[in-house]
């Protein structure tokens, strides 16, 4: 055919992904149902697997990802259930995504945390190892799997693993799980797994309690200030496209070239593009032409990393992944999309825009 390429040819193939069989676990939350999304416009047959969604509003809904997708409501602690609803999908890629994925969460209920990130995890390795067709899982994991020894510089994959908080430890246990599982029982079969370590993602459609841009953004539309536990601290931020298409080009490679890509991979923005939170909390309320309206909060909290950095030259050299979108774009972008939605605005239509124009882009 010929013409001007697609949006979606200059990054990803939608020849490869046009009726490839997915499962997603998690499919429900935030990044879940952006990729979900993702997906679904690129022609693959997807099935996702989660809980109902815990937000309200929550982006699955406003997407209508069950009418994209088939849909099953489920707990990745049940290995039954998940077993069952995996071998009915006869998957040929899996993206294992269902997480307790908030730190002060595991503080509070750190049972729920350490079964849901670590048990969930051997559940979706034992109940893929047996799948025919599968050739291609990637487990997501978290960048704060590092032991956190406060350094600047950025943690590389080859790092020690570690976490003295419930949710950083049950991240760094889901990696030594898959890399048992890994070396135990898909060494030499047809699929071959990866971990996916990103930053901290920002994007539209994220209402997740205790996170940074969900509260700002409930602050911005009720003008009301927002209250910041640690507003020196920094992290990796990036728009949730970035490890998203990441996690797509390792499922690729993963697919078609197997062993040499089952090994870790940092999805993360560009060194020296990490922002503390006061930083990021002003750009969202430039971006929405709002004075900032902030204050620190002062009352105890749990313990939280002061700063946060992960290095992703492994993804860039082996992958060819690069991070399109600079901060201050991806900051725009989030601030754009949740300005489309409080206007009344069908998120669908902002969420394929900004997906075409994020594929598109270049810098």
């Amino acid at each position: 055919m010929g013409g001007r390429r697609s949006a979606l040819e200059d990054l990803v193939t939608p020849d490869f992904w046009g009726g490839k069989r997915v499962f997603i676990t998690g499919h429900t939350g935030f990044k879940g149902a952006w990729l979900s999304f993702m997906l679904s416009r690129l022609g693959a047959d997807v099935t996702g697997f989660a809980l109902p969604p815990n937000t309200e509003p929550s982006l699955f809904d406003l997407l209508n990802i069950q009418r994209r997708v088939s849909s099953r409501l489920g707990d990745v602690r049940d290995l039954f259930i998940l077993g069952e609803a995996m071998a009915a999908a006869k998957p040929e890629i899996v993206f294992h995504m269902a997480a307790q994925a908030l730190v002060r969460e595991g503080y509070a209920a750190p049972v729920v945390t350490f079964n849901t990130n670590v048990i969930g995890t051997v559940n979706a390795l034992e109940s893929a190892r047996t799948l025919p067709d599968l050739r291609a899982l990637v487990v997501v994991t978290s960048d704060k799997c590092y032991f956190n020894d406060d350094r600047r510089s950025g943690y590389r994959e080859e790092d020690r693993l570690g976490g003295d908080d419930p949710y950083s430890c049950s991240k760094a246990c889901a990696e030594l799980v898959t890399s048992a599982y890994r070396k135990s029982f898909f060494q030499g079969s047809a699929c071959a797994v990866a971990t996916a370590r990103a930053g901290n993602v920002i994007g539209g459609g994220d209402w997740s309690r205790d996170r940074l841009v969900p509260d700002v953004v409930r602050g911005l539309v009720s003008e009301s200030p927002v209250r910041l536990r640690n507003p020196a601290a920094t992290r990796p931020w990036q728009h949730v496209l970035e490890p998203l298409c990441g996690y797509l080009t390792l499922a690729e490679r993963l697919y078609t070239a197997g062993a040499p890509f089952a090994q870790a991979w940092n999805f993360g923005p560009p060194a020296g593009e990490s922002a503390n939170v006061a930083e990021l909390v002003n750009a969202i309320f430039a971006a929405w032409n709002r004075d900032a309206l902030w204050e620190a909060d002062a009352s105890p909290h749990p313990a939280e990393s002061q700063d946060l950095a992960v290095d992703a030259a492994k993804a860039r050299t082996g992958l060819d992944w690069v991070p399109r979108l600079p901060s201050a774009e991806a900051i725009d972008w989030t601030v754009e999309w949740y300005k489309t939605w409080h206007s009344g605005a069908p998120p669908e239509s902002i969420t394929s825009q900004q997906i075409d124009r994020y594929l598109s882009y270049r810098s």
